[in-house]
């Protein structure tokens, strides 16, 4: 069909990925303090001063007659919808929220918030916090509940050895340290 012949946001109006990962496998959303304050402080900032800003930019751009080749409207709808979009992902993403204090828990294996030392096989050691699916920094050392190291870890204590399967293959770790501590 051509272009012509098409709404303009017709491929807006399909579900994006991050709208259709809104929903976590068995309902929980678990997620650190920190992680929820920082999607509260996201949705908190569209709403009240991103939306806002780009509502008067299109009110001014629609003053200005012929909206059909009008870029200022056109653009500020299109961001509008985004907006709108990644709002409703984020007030999803926290009604779902299951908050997890890591300094709360009291127990001495691996479970959600927990910071774990791990060694390789090649004696290197590496330390991880495991966080909420919206937390996830590698760069920080926060790795997903949900993804094969943090599954393969959880319930595990220091000294344990686990086998779990990376882009890399069979790798075979040994538990170090368990803490659980502030992640920020």
């Amino acid at each position: 069909m051509s272009k012509a012949f098409t709404k303009e946001n017709d491929a807006d109006t399909d579900s994006s990925d991050t709208e259709k990962d809104a929903s976590v496998p068995g309902g929980k959303n678990y997620i650190t303090p920190h992680g929820a304050e920082a999607l509260r402080r996201e949705l908190k900032k569209l709403r009240y001063e991103e939306r806002p800003e780009v509502t008067k930019t299109v009110a001014w751009a629609a003053g200005n007659g012929d909206r059909s080749e009008n870029g200022d409207y056109l653009y500020g709808k299109k961001r509008l919808r985004e907006i709108d979009k990644r709002m409703r992902f984020l007030a999803k993403r926290l009604e779902a929220a299951e908050i997890v204090d890591p300094l709360a828990v009291k127990v001495s294996h691996v479970q959600f918030g927990a910071t774990v030392t791990l060694r390789y096989e090649d004696d290197t050691e590496k330390t991880y916090s495991i966080v909420g699916v919206d937390e996830v920094d590698l760069l920080k050392g926060r790795i997903s509940w949900m993804s094969p190291l943090a599954r393969a870890l959880m319930k595990m204590s220091e000294g344990d050895i686990v086998t779990f399967t990376s882009p890399k293959g069979q790798q075979e770790v040994e538990v170090i340290e368990v803490r659980y501590i502030a992640i920020e």
